[in-house]
């Protein structure tokens, strides 16, 4: 169990470096003119959300849930898991609005400026910081 506790780790850093990156790639779509640098952005934009973060998120979803089923009838009555669990559901709902988002930079359809996505790029610090407490310090 302890492997799959450290690859679950990695997946999560994983995919937060995504999550916390694939935002701030938008700023500098956002604020960019020259076609170069657009054809860019949809390639970095592209492989950040189809090559890592999505993987990411999914080999932690994965590796969660094997790692909870044993330990479920021990912490379901826990507000602290149920906390965090709804973090993760609105992170993955997160992951999926970014993805709706690089649609639409794919096709020259953004309809945000780099300020939207500079506050966008905050919202999984907080919930990153959230489920680390929850999990180390579960204070429910």
């Amino acid at each position: 169990m302890e492997w799959v506790k450290a690859f679950h780790i990695i997946f999560m850093v994983t995919w937060f470096a995504g999550l916390f990156y694939l935002p701030r790639l938008y700023v500098y779509h956002a604020t960019s003119n020259d076609k170069t640098s657009l054809e860019r952005f949809k390639v970095m934009e592209r492989k950040l959300y189809f090559g890592i973060m999505t993987p990411g998120m999914v080999l932690t979803l994965l590796s969660g849930g094997w790692l909870l089923t044993p330990l479920w009838s021990t912490y379901s009555g826990d507000l602290w898991l149920h906390l965090k669990l709804l973090l993760v559901l609105l992170l993955v709902i997160y992951h999926f609005y970014c993805g709706k988002l690089y649609s639409a930079f794919k096709n020259d359809n953004n309809q945000h400026g780099h300020v939207f996505y500079r506050w966008l790029n905050e919202m999984p610090v907080l919930a990153l910081i959230a489920i680390v407490i929850f999990v180390v310090v579960k204070p429910f």
